[in-house]
């Protein structure tokens, strides 16, 4: 799937095009929310989050994608409400992949230009890159 072109934010996602970090919710088996504090990059009616292939958030997406995302400090206090969403993993090799680690990469130079790259590099562990869509849109 090729990158769409970027419009101007969705009415449901314009509070996160400024958002440093993000509180996303993903879910247990049984239900339960467990909230990781994220980067996200807005783009038209849809965002990218990345994480690591063994982060138990990535395990958890895998089987629900369906999340909640709320606007966050950097240590992942909520600042504002939560909406549903769901999250789509992109294929690694994809030109879809790429652009959503551009975007990361341009909106937080610092941390994903170098030190995300850098840390997954050193664990030996695979980036993922997730496009996250708000539900009811």
């Amino acid at each position: 799937m090729t990158p769409k072109p970027a419009g101007p934010a969705s009415p449901a996602l314009a509070p996160f095009v400024k958002q440093y970090t993000i509180l996303l919710t993903s879910h247990k088996k049984d239900g339960t929310g467990v909230g990781a504090p994220v980067s996200i990059a807005v783009e038209g009616d849809h965002a990218y989050i990345r994480t690591y292939a063994k982060a138990w958030k990535a395990k958890r997406m895998r089987r629900n994608p369906e999340v909640e995302i709320a606007p966050a400090t950097v240590r992942g206090a909520p600042t504002g409400p939560e909406i549903k969403a769901r999250v789509r993993l992109l294929d690694p090799g994809s030109e879809e992949n790429k652009h959503a680690a551009k975007l990361l990469r341009r909106k937080h130079p610092v941390l994903h230009g170098l030190f995300v790259p850098l840390v997954h590099r050193l664990t030996r562990d695979q980036t993922l890159h997730y496009e996250v869509r708000v539900l009811g849109e």
